[in-house]
């Protein structure tokens, strides 16, 4: 008997050191496993009902449960949940009553990160209207552009962008929209300014039939993203995408009691689904800063006991790059969450600044499907065990680089790769995951389904991206296909700034990418360019029409003179052979130039010019 009690206790020992061994995460696996069980429980319960429980509603129990907690913390400034809920409520009342917005009717903000951004965007979902989110880079054509694929009726900005709007006030006015600034006082004639009337009204709450008949596909908001190609795209958020994204703390551990800080623009869905919405959902603090600053983010962190951190690759990178100090793991800060940090990165930053829980994820704002790394393992985006294999129906198949499509078999069905190998990565569109496309642009909606990948009549959303599963089920993100890359945070959509480039009289044709850099996340805007017979380049000319006409994370960094561009039997610019040879002028033969601000021009790249840039002693 005494051997069986031997065994047995020898076994209770042993199962766990061998279940560590052959399945190391397999803890992790069952706990993120059931947290995202329990999550969509919840989400579809919140949705059953009629109306559905909103975020909005999460938000009004939070001021009920908590109103002197603190929501917002902006500078010296601090809004507690009451303070946002009265605020929004006169917000309500000035937009639907002064300004004329109807049930479903969008207003577009143009706004810098302000914690009126919260209290504007609570208004409008009391009163089921939609907020565009603008990114207040874009200019002139963009900025209409943008305005008019949502069809916003109503443009809300703060003088701050007067010249901006002065440039195509004219032309909204002939298209309808009305335009209001965020302030006390208007420079602009023709542009009213709503706050004082804002503070002169009601706090009371507004009535519940202002939003009665909200569904959970009616949209909260439009996120705009630049896609594969062309100008940006109005994704629309429903209140159940809305739901999912803003539960994203809660799967990551977040809980009330946590600080949040975010200095990312509140006009991407990272900062404000995730950021202020999970904020909202789980009853926690966020500290919003106007901009990032790298010298500024540990002081902020301590000065407001931050807890968690929200971040973007380059953010990451440029904190590891910044002076070190003696203080630099004197903070409070417990979890990263984010996306886009390379393993170098990620494995200084731990060193340097201490064990925090990293949770890199992936996912695209009109996407429908997302991964999460919580297992901490550096370089992933996340992890899928056999369990949530079954649930979430995406695919990882050959990708022809050259031809820009996917790779198909015999029936003309794609081809999924084997574990290790890279490959595009595609998800199956169903009731449950759907894909809601792009407002006002079918055909762009069009061209990110994929159809017949498996079977014949599947439809799949096309990612855009490389990805790689290995064989312990960890997914890793290698790169971008076709016309977008990623610079300073942002997409830059390349036929947009082909367009723009070619207007200029001396450009015939353009073929702009991306290329990699020595210390810089994403890669740098490259032009390969072919001029017009008889003309000659004129470096000033360009830098000025490209300041002029695009924000300045598009502005091609190097330019490259070409008597021909090559395109592909199917009339596509070939780029991949442009990437590999990037911008060294010992490589190229032909005539190359550097964007230099200092001289407002584009000048001829040398040498020592490259060699400053891969010694990360010039700064992009």
């Amino acid at each position: 008997m005494l051997d069986l009690y031997t065994i047995a206790l020898g076994l209770l020992i042993l199962l766990p050191l061998l279940g560590n061994i052959f399945f190391p995460y397999l803890w992790l696996d069952l706990v993120y496993f059931c947290t995202i069980v329990k999550s969509g429980y919840k989400l579809l319960q919140c949705l059953r009902r009629t109306p559905p429980v909103t975020l909005l509603d999460a938000f009004l129990e939070k001021v009920k449960k908590h109103p002197e907690k603190p929501l917002i913390l902006f500078g010296d400034e601090v809004y507690t949940y009451q303070d946002i809920d009265k605020r929004s409520n006169q917000v309500a009342r000035v937009l639907q009553g002064h300004v004329g917005l109807k049930e479903y009717q969008t207003m577009a903000v143009f706004l810098k990160n302000v914690p009126a951004y919260l209290w504007v965007w609570m208004g409008l979902e009391k009163i089921s209207c939609t907020m565009a989110c603008i990114n207040y880079n874009i200019r002139s054509k963009s900025l209409l552009h943008v305005l008019s694929s949502c069809d916003a009726k109503v443009l809300l900005t703060t003088p701050d962008f007067r010249e901006v709007i002065e440039d195509v006030l004219p032309i909204l006015k002939n298209e309808g929209v009305q335009v209001f600034y965020l302030s006390d006082a208007s420079p602009t004639p023709g542009v009213e300014a709503l706050l004082g009337r804002m503070k002169s009204s009601s706090t009371d709450p507004m009535p519940v039939s202002s939003r009665a008949n909200i569904t959970p596909n009616s949209i909260s908001l439009y996120i705009f993203t630049s896609g594969t190609t062309g100008l940006p795209k109005a994704a629309p958020i429903t209140q159940r995408k809305l739901l999912i994204a803003a539960g994203m703390f809660g799967v990551c551990g977040v809980k009330p009691q946590d600080i949040i800080y975010t200095p990312l623009p509140l006009y991407h869905s990272a900062a404000l689904l995730i950021g202020v919405g999970g904020c909202l959902e789980v009853g926690a603090t966020l500290v919003l800063r106007s901009k990032f600053s790298a010298s500024q983010f540990w002081d902020d962190c301590r000065r407001y006991h931050v807890t968690v951190i929200q971040y973007v690759g380059e953010m990451m990178r440029y904190l590891c790059n910044s002076p070190k100090r003696d203080n630099d793991r004197d903070h409070s800060v417990q979890r990263a969450i984010g996306n886009g940090m390379r393993t170098e990165v990620w494995k200084e930053f731990l060193r340097r600044f201490g064990f925090l829980q990293i949770y890199e994820f992936y996912g695209a704002t009109e996407g429908n499907f997302g991964f999460i790394n919580y297992t901490g393992k550096v370089g992933a985006v996340g992890r899928i065990h056999f369990l949530q294999k079954k649930m979430t129906m995406f695919e990882i198949v050959k990708y022809d680089v050259d031809q820009d499509e996917p790779v198909r078999n015999e029936k003309g069905h794609c081809i999924p790769v084997a574990a290790g190998e890279t490959g595009l990565l595609v998800c199956k569109i169903t009731e449950v995951a759907p894909f809601s496309g792009y407002a006002g642009d079918r055909k762009k909606t069009e061209k990110k389904i994929l159809r017949d990948v498996l079977r014949k009549g599947d439809s799949f959303f096309n990612s855009g991206d490389l990805l790689m599963q290995d064989h312990e089920g960890f997914i890793y993100f290698q790169d971008r296909v076709g016309d977008t890359f990623r610079w300073k945070g942002e997409n830059v959509a390349t036929t947009e700034v082909e367009r723009t480039l070619a207007a200029l009289d001396f450009i015939e044709e353009a073929n702009v990418y991306g290329v990699p850099v020595p210390g810089h996340e994403g890669k740098t805007g490259m032009a390969a360019v072919r001029l017009k017979d008889g003309l000659s380049f004129d470096g000033k000319k360009l830098y000025a029409h490209a300041k002029d006409y695009m924000p300045n994370y598009a502005i091609p960094r190097f330019v490259r003179l070409r008597e021909a561009l090559e395109i592909t039997e199917t009339f596509k610019q070939r780029k991949v052979q442009l990437v590999k040879e990037g911008f060294d002028p010992a490589i190229i033969n032909d005539p190359l130039y550097f964007l230099d601000d200092s001289e407002k021009c584009y000048v001829p790249m040398t040498q020592e010019i490259f060699s400053s840039i891969t010694k990360k002693k010039l700064k992009l």
